[in-house]
């Protein structure tokens, strides 16, 4: 099938927005994994003083991990769907964080930033141009900052793309097909296997100018099928971990 893009895609998550969270809600460490990623990001002092972008919120669901991450940063949340950030403007949250509805390409000219760090959650393997995406990231990013990508990427392993097939076709596509959302689920299946492996991603970076590139996979059945990618514009002296 011809993967979902752009509108087509912000279309199909507006219609999908209202069980989203339901559906992911059945994926163990769905939300631990994301929380995970955001404390890769290692920002000091729980964020206080600091800006952050989460590009491509959907919900909140990686908005909230964020906030647990960094309760002192001042986040701000976009979403090309406007049924997905429906979702998320629904939900309490402090003065500090705030949600645009604009495109992960129109970030960069709205005036917004610079930040300090970037937060990108299952979003480049849905985007047209991940590499302009990346350029964007880079403009948005001050000298310095820290990105975190918390992405489907697969290891490369054959076990791994299996495992993600059987995954989708047992439960993901099904599931989907009864809240009528079936194209949406099938986007997803083939996204991921069409996207770059982790290695192929972590290249990707290293090409856009990002520095101090590092994968770290995430626990349980989604091991060699998410990874967190860490990098930074611009070089660091500092030591960090991926725990």
């Amino acid at each position: 099938m011809s993967l979902l893009r752009d509108h087509d895609l912000a279309r199909a998550f507006d219609h999908a927005s209202h069980t989203y969270d339901r559906l992911t809600s059945l994926n163990p460490g769905y939300r631990t994994d994301l929380l995970r990623s955001a404390r890769r990001l290692r920002l000091p002092g729980e964020g206080a003083g600091l800006r952050v972008l989460d590009l491509g919120c959907g919900t909140g669901a990686s908005t909230l991990a964020l906030l647990r991450a960094a309760p002192r940063a001042r986040i701000t949340a976009v979403d090309a769907s406007a049924g997905m950030l429906r979702r998320a403007l629904a939900k309490p949250w402090p003065a500090r964080v705030r949600f645009l509805h604009l495109t992960a390409e129109e970030v960069a000219t709205a005036g917004e930033g610079p930040f300090d760090a970037v937060f990108a959650a299952y979003l480049f393997r849905n985007v047209t141009d991940p590499d302009a995406v990346l350029g964007s990231v880079r403009t948005l990013l001050r000298p310095g900052g820290r990105l975190a990508v918390h992405e489907y990427s697969l290891s490369g392993s054959p076990t791994h793309r299996a495992l993600w097939s059987a995954v989708c076709h047992g439960l993901l596509i099904p599931a989907g097909t009864l809240t009528g959302d079936r194209a949406l689920y099938r986007h997803l299946r083939h996204s991921v296997t069409a996207f770059d492996t982790a290695p192929a991603f972590a290249g990707r970076l290293g090409r856009a100018g990002f520095t101090g590139v590092r994968v770290a996979p995430v626990a349980g059945w989604q091991t060699g099928i998410v990874h967190t990618f860490l990098a930074r514009n611009g070089s660091t002296t500092e030591t960090e971990d991926t725990r």
